[in-house]
C-alpha cells in the first residue's frame, strides 16, 4: 500500500529532524535526524515541514559520508534549499512501525506517570537521554529524578494504557 494513501490511526505530529545546511547547488539539502538510526529518517514519507506542516516527499535521500542528504520534491536549485534551512522535520505518530515487544518509542513514554512497586508517585516523564550504557528517564515530580530504563531491573512495568510506568526505585533518591 503507498504510504502517501495511508491514512494513520495516530495523528499525533512528532519532530523527527531539521533542515541543517544546503549540499551543492541542484536542491539537495543536509539533514539532521533524531531518528535511531539516523538513515530511518528516510522510511518515514511525507514529511510534514515546519509550522504549516506542509507534505513533502523525498525523491532521494542517502548517507554522505558523516551527513545525511535529501532532494525534495520541488526543491531543485540552491536557493530554494538554502530557503529550507532550519526548517523541521515531523512526521504522524501512526507513519512509524509497531514497535517489537520490550520495545518503546520514547515520544509514548514522554508524559506517563512514574511510581514506584509500592505505589508511590514520582512525577511524569519529562524527557529521556541516551546514555551510552542505557537510557535514562528523566522524572519530573517533587523534583527532578534521573532513572535507567533497564527494564525487569529498574522498569518493572511500562502501561502505555493506563499511563504509567513502575519502577523498582527508592523514592528518596
Amino acid at each position: 500500500m503507498n504510504k502517501d494513501a495511508e491514512q494513520p490511526a495516530d495523528e499525533s505530529v512528532i519532530l523527527v529532524g531539521h533542515v541543517a545546511g544546503v549540499h551543492g547547488v541542484k536542491g539537495w539539502v543536509k539533514i539532521h535526524s533524531l531518528t535511531e538510526p539516523r538513515e530511518a529518517i528516510f522510511d518515514y514519507q511525507p514529511w510534514l515541514m515546519g509550522d504549516a506542516l506542509e507534505k513533502v516527499v523525498v525523491r532521494q535521500g542517502k548517507k554522505h559520508g558523516k551527513r545525511l542528504i535529501a532532494l525534495l520534491k520541488n526543491t531543485e536549485t540552491r536557493e530554494q534549499a538554502e530557503d529550507l534551512v532550519n526548517t523541521r522535520i515531523s512526521v504522524r505518530r501512526g507513519q512509524f512501525p509497531e514497535p517489537a515487544s520490550g520495545e518503546y518509542y520514547w515520544t509514548d513514554l514522554i508524559g506517563l506517570k512514574v511510581k514506584t512497586t509500592e505505589g508511590t508517585g514520582l512525577g511524569k516523564i519529562e524527557n529521556l537521554l541516551a546514555t551510552g550504557a542505557n537510557d535514562v528517564m528523566v522524572v519530573q515530580g517533587d523534583r527532578e529524578r534521573l532513572i535507567p530504563f533497564v527494564l525487569e531491573q529498574y522498569v518493572r512495568q511500562v502501561d502505555l494504557d493506563n499511563g504509567e510506568v513502575i519502577v523498582d526505585w527508592d523514592p528518596d533518591f
